[in-house]
C-alpha cells in the first residue's frame, strides 16, 4: 500500500507540470504578463510624448501669434491706455520685474504700473482704451492663461 501511494505521488508530479493549467501560471504565464505590461509602458510612454509634442506646438503658435500682433502694432501701451488687464501685484519690485519679464517672453506687451496711493507695483499683461474690449479680453484671459486676473482702470 506505501508503496502504491508513493507511485501515485510519483506520476501525478510528473504529469500535472505538463498540464496547460500550471503552464500558464507558470513561468510561461508571467513571461507574457511581464510582455503586456512593457508593452503598455511603451504605449504610456509614446501617449505621453506626443501629447508633450502637441503642447510644445501649441505654445510656438501662440508665440508667433503674439508676435505677428506686436509688429503689426496691435497692443498698445498699458501707460496710455486706461483699462490695464493685471496679472500679478507686487510690493517687492524686483518681483513685479520677474513676473512682467516672464510674460514678455511669452509674448505679452508687459508694463509695471505704480499704483495710485499704494506701495504697489501692478504688472499689466495687456492694455486698451476701449472699457468692453477689455473686459471681453478680461474674461477670455482669466478663462485660459491666468486665473487670477483682474482689471486696473487708470483715473
Amino acid at each position: 500500500m506505501r508503496h502504491l501511494s508513493a507511485i501515485i505521488l510519483v506520476a501525478l508530479l510528473v504529469v500535472l507540470p505538463s498540464c496547460k493549467y500550471f503552464k500558464g501560471r507558470g513561468l510561461f504565464g508571467r513571461k507574457a504578463d511581464t510582455m503586456a505590461v512593457w508593452h503598455a509602458r511603451q504605449d504610456s510612454i509614446r501617449v505621453a510624448d506626443s501629447i508633450r509634442n502637441a503642447q510644445a506646438r501649441l505654445m510656438a503658435e501662440e508665440n508667433a501669434r503674439a508676435d505677428s500682433l506686436r509688429k503689426l502694432g496691435v497692443e498698445q501701451k498699458a501707460v496710455t491706455s486706461k483699462y490695464n488687464i493685471i496679472v500679478g501685484s507686487f510690493i517687492t519690485p524686483e518681483y513685479a520685474r520677474r513676473l512682467a519679464e516672464d510674460y514678455g517672453k511669452k509674448g505679452y506687451n508687459t508694463n509695471i504700473i505704480k499704483m495710485e496711493g499704494s506701495r504697489f507695483e501692478l504688472v499689466s499683461a495687456e492694455a486698451y482704451d476701449n472699457f468692453k474690449q477689455a473686459f471681453s479680453r478680461l474674461k477670455e484671459f482669466q478663462a485660459n492663461i491666468e486665473v487670477d486676473a483682474w482689471m486696473y482702470i487708470k483715473k
